[in-house]
């Protein structure tokens, strides 16, 4: 198979997990003239399902299961489809299984990428965009500043550790062999897909089932929540927009405590306090994120959804999965 008429030849791998999903469903319509080769190991925090049965049945479109730590399995990906550029969603996110299995991490988020950059560069690949997260600058306190593009990398766990040392392998062939990459690192993500052991989802579900929502502490930990569809358009402005070699931070503007975040999801299921359960809080647990957004307004991006009306359309899908179930 050659790249045809097709303009571009996309990779984009991980597309079966939460954001690389929604990234799929709005553009794969969106570029009918582009093709978008969807890669995913489907482990079990990703779902074939979460792609739209009308964006895997696109001409434009075609999915295949390879795990990206997986060389001869992504080296004849890369031959078969004639890639052109690539975007890497697939990683291992979830800090606290980072903390009990830190090799996993490691394998998939730096080896794995680096698999993906020997392969780029070998191609001739046109875009190498690496999906990152706020993560890899470490914590601040309540009155630090948001951080920006150039506050230095401090990762605090294994997830966010292995993702900055990603992104240093994605700059070190920008600048040693000359491949045209961007990374986009944002913040924290929410939405209709997401995996049930992130936060709001699963509060959510536990809330819809009548049972406790697990609260860390004292709940006062601060996140900058980003709505993942508007995480997803500020990824396509940068892919096709950004200066190779350059970093973009893409943050929601919207700083809230969990605490904060609890009493929204409960007014939002109609249960009360009472639903709240307090529980140890994690090892590490990053006191506050913020991400400063000004070089992505630069490009014209700016968040579009509220928090009120992303936790509802959240609330409004999970409640459709809930009932969904016999």
């Amino acid at each position: 198979m050659n790249r045809g008429s097709f303009e571009r030849s996309i990779l984009v791998t991980g597309a079966a997990g939460f954001i690389g999903s929604t990234f799929a469903n709005l553009m794969v319509p969106r570029y009918p003239k582009d093709r978008f080769v969807l890669l995913d190991a489907l482990t079990p925090i990703a779902d074939p399902n979460n792609i739209d049965s009308a964006t895997r049945n696109a001409t434009n479109c075609v999915f295949e299961k390879v795990d990206i730590r997986d060389r001869a399995a992504l080296e004849r990906i890369f031959n078969t489809y004639k890639i052109t550029e690539v975007i890497n969603f697939a990683a291992e996110t979830h800090v606290d299984m980072s903390l009990v299995n830190p090799q996993d991490f490691i394998d998939t988020n730096i080896v794995g990428t680096h698999n993906l950059l020997q392969l780029a560069r070998a191609c001739g690949i046109r875009r190498f965009h690496q999906i990152s997260t706020d993560e890899v600058y470490g914590a601040l306190g309540p009155e630090d500043p948001a951080f920006t593009e150039t506050t230095p990398l401090a990762p605090r766990n294994p997830y966010s550790a292995s993702k900055a040392s990603a992104d240093l392998l994605v700059l070190a062939y920008h600048r040693t062999f000359n491949l045209n990459v961007v990374i986009t690192r944002s913040s924290n993500n929410y939405g209709p897909r997401q995996d049930t052991t992130k936060l709001i989802p699963l509060f959510i579900t536990c809330l819809l089932e009548g049972k406790k929502v697990p609260l860390y502490g004292d709940g006062k930990n601060v996140r900058d929540w980003l709505f993942v569809e508007d995480n997803a358009q500020a990824i396509d402005i940068v892919f096709r927009n950004g200066v190779p070699g350059e970093v973009y931070n893409i943050g929601g503007n919207c700083e809230r405590s969990n605490n904060e975040i609890t009493v929204m999801l409960l007014e939002l299921t109609g249960r009360d306090e009472s639903a709240i359960e307090h529980v140890a809080d994690r090892r590490g647990h990053d006191f506050r994120y913020a991400t400063g957004t000004a070089k992505m307004h630069k490009l014209g991006w700016e968040p579009q959804t509220t928090l009120h009306d992303g936790l509802e359309r959240t609330v409004r899908y999970f409640r459709s999965k809930t009932e969904e179930v016999p």
